[in-house]
């Protein structure tokens, strides 16, 4: 003890090394599910146009997986982006460095994504409503809002344009809401008809992938519905944590479990990152 304060001395570290190791088997397990899902969805040849957080985290595991050949495209400008670690923000330099080519802001959203060259989109957000509408820009009122957000970034032209859209996020009240406060980016609208009848619009939201469960759009009225629970998760954990009478598929499925190759590839991903986010050399 030092001046009234514990200090770590060798013969802690065998155990310190220990919980690390705990701690980041229990990170990878409570993600693995809805990471594994999610990257499943993505065929390989598709292009994806790719959120920060959990959406690159799930389109890196599919391309080190059964999808080689996915495009992953950043808002940066990255085409072709084969990230070594999980990126920072749009503007980590390791995206530039391990993408194919870079091209301008303007050229990325005109020519690739309004051009009709983006299959895919996969975004996160902060809230989320019935319609699959997402919030990423206050809570509470407009004028005297509780909390401000980070924004839409390029999410509202992301889910317009792309052919369709992937959700991922952690399932909670304060998240899974009747409605948004705000629409930032259009899944269906308020009433989940704001997709008919517009060209030159995307399919929209096509799954939503949480910790808990994964849902679709229903065919007609367009409201989101649970068609497959993670293992473990009951219909009961589910209505507990969404903010309104969520609906069941009358077919329901288990989720499939991670393979030991994705939870592999999940494990070194994340001591990558993280050694080379702490300034360590590999």
């Amino acid at each position: 003890m030092l001046n009234g304060q514990r200090t770590v001395t060798a013969g802690h570290a065998p155990f310190l090394k220990n919980i690390r190791i705990a701690l980041s088997n229990y990170y990878i397990w409570c993600r693995a599910p809805r990471l594994a899902v999610a990257a499943r969805a993505l065929e390989n040849g598709s292009t994806c146009f790719v959120g920060i957080g959990l959406p690159s985290e799930a389109a890196n595991l599919a391309r080190l997986t059964h999808a080689p050949d996915v495009v992953l495209i950043y808002e940066s400008g990255t085409l072709q982006t084969k990230p070594d670690i999980l990126p920072l923000s749009i503007g980590d330099g390791e995206l530039s460095d391990s993408a194919l080519t870079t091209v301008a802001v303007p050229e990325m959203f005109r020519y690739w994504l309004q051009g009709g060259k983006v299959d895919v989109g996969f975004l996160g957000t902060a809230q989320i409503d019935r319609f699959a509408n997402l919030n990423t820009t206050l809570i509470g009122d407009y004028r005297e809002p509780k909390v401000r957000l980070p924004g839409g970034g390029g999410a509202p032209e992301i889910a317009t344009s792309a052919g369709e859209v992937f959700i991922t996020l952690k399932h909670s009240k304060r998240a899974f809401v009747k409605d948004v406060d705000f629409i930032t980016t259009v899944g269906f609208g308020r009433d989940g008809k704001a997709r008919d009848g517009v060209p030159n619009i995307g399919r929209g939201p096509s799954r939503v992938i949480t910790d808990l469960c994964v849902m679709k759009p229903d065919s007609e009225t367009r409201e989101l519905v649970v068609v497959s629970l993670h293992p473990g998760v009951t219909r009961e954990d589910v209505v507990e944590a969404t903010g309104w009478e969520i609906r069941f598929a009358e077919q329901l499925e288990t989720t499939p479990v991670p393979d030991e190759n994705e939870l592999s590839i999940l494990r070194e991903l994340k001591a990558r990152t993280e050694r080379a986010h702490s300034g360590q050399q590999e």
